[in-house]
């Protein structure tokens, strides 16, 4: 079997040949500031429409600068997000995004780029901390005025490869994690983000605004997180390339949390090499999150466009997918896509089968989310500094109550209340639970693999977005 890196190099490889595109564009949101002014200078070139991989190699040549390229993505989200079909993608700007910006042209002038993201946009779902003026709100008025003191990990190594961290994203509020009737891509503090190909569609969440964010070309690239289709829903829906790393090639540190089992960033980009350019700058050895250990040196992730072939790599076609045979459409592209990856070289197991276990996997995977919610969100509020009347999730609860006009309009909290009914970590329900779910599915997947002699399994990841 292949080590963890060359499965992920695979998996890219499988993923640019998909049919994503680079997407065109079709009250302002709460708690969005406005930068300092932007530089008069416009480049007569199109930033927003360059690709990460674009971008880099034209400011590491000096034919733009940072503060040109920032410049241009707020003008953009002036344009398109806070006007226009506004999409409510972007829920606070960084106010220090131009200084930023106009320090890394400084060191360029002297040095040259600060690192492989040098002068690149990036935008944060808004669960991620940031040791600057930006709240960390998980899209919550309960959280609006939340604001860490340090970087999230893997925000601190974005800023190490030189990216400016532009601004923070709308998400479905705490992750899609509140209530089960909730509706995907709406927080109290952002509303509802809107898909920009389709206004009334939705973007999927929870990721929904570093979704549309680089759909829309308000940054070239974003990060968001993913506990269970959090990622690549969003990315599938709007048309861009999402990826949810292995859990621990990303660290977990200084985000707010659903659970530690299934809780990962990622990055979201126009393009697969862009996705992988910035996942080689978020994958590091953190001390503080014990299973950010996958990776203690360096990883390149980035595809060889040179040796885009699949010859000797076995490829799992699964034809039992959620939706088959009712978006035609869908259907069309995946025969496209498979047609493809034959094309290429490589050797297709078609059909694959799975069975569901017989038992209620359901039920241990919803309540393992449970039980570590609740004590991964206390321990985050416990070490951060946050209101005593919100410092736990039995006081959100009764916040969100006593606010219930504000920021529960639409929807309640059952998730929350079942959650809080949960007991601590060593319980054997809990413990069963977990068990349940490794075996269930991690275990079934791997077996696939190895009986298979599998290098991946191909399977498409959403039909087509639905009405909000």
């Amino acid at each position: 079997m292949q080590s963890t890196s060359n499965w992920i190099i695979s998996l890219f490889c499988l993923i640019a040949l998909g049919a994503c595109q680079p997407a065109t564009t079709e009250s302002t949101p709460t708690g969005k500031a406005a930068s300092e002014e932007a530089p008069e200078t416009v480049p007569t070139i199109d930033v927003v429409t360059l690709t990460a991989p674009a971008l880099q190699r034209k400011l590491a040549s000096g034919e733009l600068t940072a503060s040109e390229v920032t410049a241009a993505y707020l003008e953009r989200i002036a344009e398109i997000d806070d006007a226009g079909p506004e999409l409510n993608a972007i829920i606070e700007i960084n106010p220090d995004a131009v200084a930023i910006a106009a320090e890394l042209d400084r060191r360029f002038q002297t040095g040259g780029v600060t690192g492989p993201l040098h002068g690149i946009p990036v935008v944060l779902k808004g669960n991620i901390d940031t040791s600057d003026a930006r709240a960390t709100s998980a899209g919550s008025l309960a959280l609006a005025d939340h604001h860490a003191t340090v970087d999230a990990f893997h925000v601190a190594k974005l800023r190490d490869a030189g990216a400016v961290i532009l601004a923070k994203t709308n998400l479905s509020e705490w992750a899609n994690f509140r209530d089960q009737a909730s509706s995907s891509g709406w927080s109290s503090i952002g509303g509802q983000t809107k898909n920009p190909h389709v206004l009334d569609r939705n973007p999927c969440g929870s990721s929904s605004g570093s979704g549309a964010a680089v759909a829309a070309s308000l940054s070239p690239l974003a990060v968001g997180t993913e506990t269970n289709g959090s990622i690549v829903c969003p990315a599938g829906v709007n048309g861009i390339v999402g990826i949810k790393p292995t859990l621990g090639t990303v660290s977990r540190s200084g985000i707010i949390p659903i659970a530690h089992s299934q809780d990962t960033a990622g990055p979201m980009a126009k393009t697969v090499t862009g996705a992988a350019l910035m996942l080689e700058s978020m994958v590091a050895y953190d001390e503080s999150d014990p299973g950010a250990s996958r990776h203690p040196e360096p990883v390149a992730f980035q595809p060889d466009p040179d040796q885009l072939r699949l010859d000797g790599k076995r490829i799992g076609i699964y034809r039992s997918y959620y939706g088959v045979g009712t978006f035609p459409e869908v259907d069309a592209i995946y025969e496209v896509a498979i047609a493809t990856l034959a094309s290429l070289g490589a050797t297709l197991v078609d059909p694959i089968e799975y069975s569901p276990p017989e038992d209620d996997q359901g039920n241990a995977q919803y309540d393992v989310l449970l039980y570590e919610f609740k004590a991964d969100l206390n321990a985050y509020l416990a070490s951060h500094q946050v209101e005593e009347s919100r410092d736990s999730l039995a006081e959100l609860i009764a916040w969100n109550d006593a606010n219930a006009d504000s920021v529960m309009p639409i929807f309640g909290q059952s998730i929350f209340l079942d959650a809080e009914a949960k007991n601590g970590l060593d319980d054997p329900e809990y413990l069963s639970a977990l068990e349940a779910n490794n075996e269930q599915l991690r275990n079934v997947v791997d077996a696939l693999l190895e009986e298979n002699q599998l290098d991946a399994l191909f399977i498409p990841v959403n039909g087509p977005a639905w009405k909000t």
